[in-house]
Parts: structure tokens; sequence; C-alpha cells
């Protein structure tokens, strides 16, 4: 089967091999569990859905088929927005979902997904796994009942569609904008006019005139949504999401009843299918942008005034919420400490690498 070739790919055969060749006495000590999964997502969004469909077949084949996961898409069970409360309150035993999405309750989940000039996805991982992230991650989600799994990360994002250029900082002003998390934050000080809206509504907005503006992911999922229909300036970087985390959410009391192995798998299983996502991504993101531009979309890059004002408007806002709260403060000066320490460090690596790539490719089609 595919999952059982990715799992020896990711570097898991040896786990899974393990599962294969015990599977007897495992059989008769292990028990039968059956769980819930509800997502943010649906299939219209395929690397995002596939991600948690994935991660559900790596559970169930790691235990050899003793923990059953049944994923259900947003709306079926819960709303979209819904995946933390319900995990917390254990209607469902896990969920799929991005952390932003719940800024509302605290600014600080942003950090589990992305904040405006942020880590990019490797640095993101890095941060979660060699850092303190996801020590501190998991301390913030503790009172919420749900222990937290990074699963997967889209990349760096586009800036977004928009049915009129952006020359100026007040090309911004009265913007009404379909946007997450701490960008709407920021954008709002720029004069736009944030709506979270979930992702099956964004298109009927944008099209009826609710929206003049749209930002989701990039490419791959843009062009399903069929954005470039409605509007089509696709302006770039998504500086608000240098890379953006989706996670897993399990409940804790259920997680804490779970065998260890079972413990493990989640684990496992969580890393290896958020691996999958990126790879996802950065295979077929280049292909979706060149049928983008070929179907009428027009890219273009933020002018320099609007990247260095949308700079100056986060270091205003972050040292509000830092004045105002010591919790975000904390996790705050830890993320952007790691991030400026990396940040040097790629530059001199790969950004010149990719940079001098890019120029040379260039000049070689001439």
């Amino acid at each position: 089967m595919q999952r059982r070739a990715f799992l020896k790919k990711a570097g898991l055969g040896a786990v899974a091999g393990t599962a294969a060749v015990a599977a007897p006495a495992i059989a008769q000590t292990t028990p039968q569990i059956n769980w819930k999964m509800t997502s943010t997502y649906g299939p219209s969004l395929p690397p995002l859905f596939s991600t948690a469909q994935l991660f559900c077949s790596m559970v169930k084949d790691l235990t050899d088929g003793n923990f059953n996961i049944r994923l259900y898409p947003a709306g079926e069970l819960v709303p979209g927005y819904g995946v933390m409360d319900a995990v917390g309150n254990r209607t469902v035993e896990c969920g799929q979902t991005a952390s932003y999405y719940y800024y509302g309750k605290d600014p600080s989940f942003c950090f589990d997904t992305a904040v405006p000039f942020g880590l990019n996805v490797r640095q993101m991982n890095a941060w979660m796994y060699e850092g303190d992230g996801l020590k501190l991650m998991r301390e913030l989600f503790a009172p919420r009942g749900i222990v937290n799994f990074p699963l997967g990360n889209t990349g760096t994002q586009m800036g977004g569609w928009y049915r009129k250029e952006i020359k100026t900082v007040e090309d911004l002003k009265g913007l009404k904008m379909r946007t997450a998390g701490f960008a709407g934050e920021v954008l709002s000080r720029m004069g736009v006019i944030p709506q979270q809206v979930p992702p099956g509504d964004i298109y009927p907005s944008l099209e009826k005139g609710a929206l003049d503006a749209v930002e989701f992911v990039g490419p791959v999922d843009d062009e399903k949504l069929g954005f470039q229909k409605v509007a089509k300036y696709y302006y770039y970087p998504g500086w608000w999401e240098g890379s953006a985390q989706v996670s897993l959410y399990v409940n804790d009391k259920a997680y804490a009843e779970l065998p260890k192995h079972y413990q493990a798998a989640i684990d496992i299983a969580s890393r290896a299918a958020g691996s999958k996502m990126v790879q996802d991504y950065d295979a077929h993101n280049p292909e979706a942008l060149r049928r983008l531009i070929a179907n009428g979309a027009v890219l273009k890059s933020f002018p320099r005034e609007v990247m260095d004002a949308s700079f100056e408007a986060s270091s205003v806002v972050y040292k509000e919420f830092c004045d105002k709260d010591a919790g975000f403060k904390k996790i705050f000066e830890n993320y952007m400490a790691f991030r400026d320490n990396v940040v040097p460090w790629f530059r001199v690596a790969e950004g010149s690498y990719d940079n001098y790539l890019g120029a040379a490719l260039a000049r070689q089609k001439k």
C-alpha cells in the first residue's frame, strides 16, 4: 500500500516492520480503540485534508489495525472553527486545525501557526523540535485540555487576491479583506477591515462583493477555490505567514488513557504525515501558479513601501501585546530570539544560493 511505502521513505520502516512481525502478540494484549477526529478543512482542500487522512491511516498501520480514528470534514460534526472547543470538551478525541483561528481566545495561539514576519517552515520546525517551541505550546494548550502536535506546514504563503492594484499604503485603506489571526490586527492598523471567513464561504463572499480581497494559502489551494475568477491581482509574499503550521489537537484525558505505544504512534504519524504536507505544497505549487497566470491572474509583489509599513505596524502591535500580557511576552521573546538567531545563517547559505540560482536560470532562458 502507498502508506506503507511512505512509512519506509519517512524512515519509519523499522517501526512498521516491528508492528507487522509482532502482530500476533500485540493482538492479544493491545486494546481496540476507536476515536473521532474533526477538521477545519474538507476534501476540497486536498493537501490539508489528505494530511489528516494520512495521519489516521498511519496510526492504524502502526498499531496493527487496533487504533482507529474516524475523520470528519468541517461541518459534519462541528463547525470548521469549532475544533478547539470540540477537542477540549471531548466531543471528539482529536482534531486538525490551525491555531491562529483562535486568536480571539488568546493571541498567543498564533505562535503555533504563524505571526507576521515570523519563521519559515524549516525554522519553525527547528523552533518546535529543537528550540522551546513545543514546550511553550504545550504549556499554552494545557489549560484548554489539549495536547498539541505539529501536523504539517504550508510553507510561505501568498499575499492574496485583490480586485485592485496595491501601489501604496493608501490603497489598503477601507479594503474588506478575508484574513486570519494576527495578520488582521496588523492590517487593521494600516486601514484594512479584516474579516475571518471559513474556507467554504470565501469565494461567495468575494464574488458578491462582501470582500474586496482575500488571502488563504497559495497556488494549490487558491486554484481549487477559484479566486482568480473574481479578483485578478495576485500578490506576494504573505508577510504574515512566512510559514503556517497546521496542528493536531488531542484531548488530554483521552491521550492519557492510551497505551504508551499508541501515544508513540500519534507522535510518529503526525511527524510523517506533516512532512508529506510540506512536500505536497513544494511539489505542486509551481505548476498551479503557472496555470493561474495562464488563466488571467496578474502576479505582483507588494511594493517596498507597503512591506516596510507592514513591518513597522507589526512591531507596534507586538509591543502593545507584550506590554499587557506577560504570557504573550514570554512566548514572543523566545520565538523572536530564535528567529533573529537563525535568519542570518539562512541569508548566508540558502538565501544567497537561491537568489543566485534564480537569477542564473533567468539569464539562461533569455
